[in-house]
């Protein structure tokens, strides 16, 4: 007999050692929205899902389950080898905890593997997530890390978090900078898959004694953030890192890497050139197309980045830290932070 795993109970275990969360669903399917810190392994590729689905759809169901077992007979040696290799605890888990799990839980039942199967499947984690969210108004004191374009915020988070800063990545989450080039060279992750990486992430940090976050503004691409993200964010101290001009297009420079991206960077532009002084715009968009990257960049922070930063965060609680690149702002904001020097110290 095949057992079952409830929502809340898995997403204690999730992420320990010995126990292995596997989606049966298509690759398509887990790309789109997983368990976070699962594996896949599908029972049906991405053709064989569509093509099951149509029968399903406009034959019958009793057609589609046939088609089904032929599939899944043909590929069976190489399906139950792929579970052998595992160890420790198994869970499996499909959209609904319905037909795939299942057959994949009583499979393994009969060649000797035990597992257990995810009740409600990735739906009901879904749904757990999003309540999850919903409630969430508890954060730990906050500094949100602030600053022009350019001056290598993510860098500083992750230097910091590598130093044992607690921090939260939301560009990491989301897979994307934040800004019109924010794609570039990335692929960017779901909103159902940010949001559930968000929540873990956050219910990691709720013993932190603070968090460092980047500022960001409430859409990151086709990623909107939860309002206690932006409430958060409206609420903590922030430091305003200040870097030299030219240490900034560096720093743009290297981590674009436009001469490898040139045809997006130069869409990219296009998007947001009205809100330009046309003679600037023009004046970018000639040397885009020239490869002439620095000076466009240059000419993008004073005439279109700054003047929106400057706007955006004229209300902030703040804290100016002038550094001449991503290492003293690091050594800075490390001091700041882990100095006793909590936010709620600062605003005293």
């Amino acid at each position: 007999m095949v057992r079952e795993i409830f929502v809340k109970e898995l997403v204690g275990r999730t992420g320990e050692p010995g126990c292995t969360v596997i989606d049966v669903r298509s690759p398509a399917e887990f790309a789109e929205m997983t368990i976070p810190g699962s594996i896949n392994i599908p029972l049906f590729n991405n053709e064989e899902r569509a093509e099951v689905g149509t029968i399903y759809k406009q034959v019958s169901v009793d057609a589609a389950k046939d088609r089904g077992l032929e599939i899944v007979s043909a590929k069976l040696p190489d399906f139950i080898r792929a579970f052998q290799k595992l160890e420790g605890e198994l869970v499996v888990f499909c959209w609904r905890g319905g037909m795939r799990s299942k057959t994949t839980a009583t499979l393994l039942d009969l060649m000797g593997i035990k597992v257990r199967r995810l009740q409600g499947g990735v739906k009901a984690y879904r749904r757990w997530v999003m309540e999850q969210l919903e409630d969430m108004d508890i954060l730990p004191e906050g500094y949100i890390l602030n600053g022009g374009t350019g001056t290598g915020k993510t860098a500083i988070l992750h230097k910091l978090q590598e130093k044992g800063v607690p921090v939260l990545d939301l560009e990491g989450l989301a897979m994307h900078r934040g800004s019109v080039f924010g794609q570039i060279g990335l692929t960017s992750t779901s909103q159902k898959m940010f949001e559930a990486n968000l929540l873990q992430e956050v219910l990691k940090s709720q013993q932190a004694p603070y968090l460092v976050v980047e500022a960001e503004s409430k859409r990151m691409g086709k990623i909107l953030l939860p309002e206690f993200i932006t409430k958060k964010k409206q609420e903590s101290t922030h430091i305003f890192i200040k870097m030299p001009m030219e240490v900034r297009v560096q720093n743009i420079m290297n981590e674009y890497k436009p001469w490898d991206y040139h045809d997006e960077c130069v869409l990219a532009f296009r998007r947001i050139k009205k809100y330009i002084h046309t003679p600037i715009a023009a004046d970018i968009e000639t040397q885009l197309e020239q490869r002439q990257y620095e000076p466009a960049i240059h000419l993008l922070l004073e005439h279109y980045y700054d003047p929106r930063y400057l706007h955006s965060a004229k209300d902030c609680k703040r804290i100016v830290l002038e550094a001449s690149n991503v290492e003293e702002a690091v050594e800075g904001v490390y001091e700041l932070v882990c100095r006793g020097l909590t936010p709620a110290a600062l605003k005293g």
